[in-house]
């Protein structure tokens, strides 16, 4: 038991670690789109073409809807994909730290329960 408990502890300490290196956090989901500009006499018109793009679109949930925002093409495209990834990092980091922390409390707890308790004798 004394074990899994210093297990917990050193992995909780490696997550807290993790967590303070995190970078910029962006939430929500980037797609590459593309689209037909609707001109007959344009290349997106010939069968099998694409289109024009892609136009890159950032969404995510702001207190219960849907919000678009537009990225736009170049640098701005890989910093939001590794701020979107950074974002995800920290989720998956937060929620083990989480469960570490239970499983730590859960073996004080068994710890606990197995120490005797001393009463003392009445006179």
């Amino acid at each position: 038991m004394v074990n899994e408990s210093s297990k917990l502890l050193k992995r909780r300490e490696v997550l807290k670690s993790e967590i303070a290196e995190i970078g910029e956090l962006r939430p929500g989901s980037l797609v590459g789109r593309f689209r037909k500009c609707g001109k007959p006499t344009c290349h997106c018109a010939l069968p099998g073409d694409p289109g024009h793009g892609p136009s890159w679109s950032l969404t995510k949930v702001v207190e219960g809807k849907t919000v678009t925002r537009i990225i736009p093409a170049g640098p701005a495209v890989a910093q939001t994909q590794a701020q979107i990834e950074e974002c995800r990092r920290f989720r998956r980091l937060a929620q083990e730290l989480v469960e570490v922390s239970e499983a730590l409390c859960e073996s004080q707890l068994e710890t606990l329960a197995v120490v005797p308790v001393v009463e003392k004798k009445k006179s």
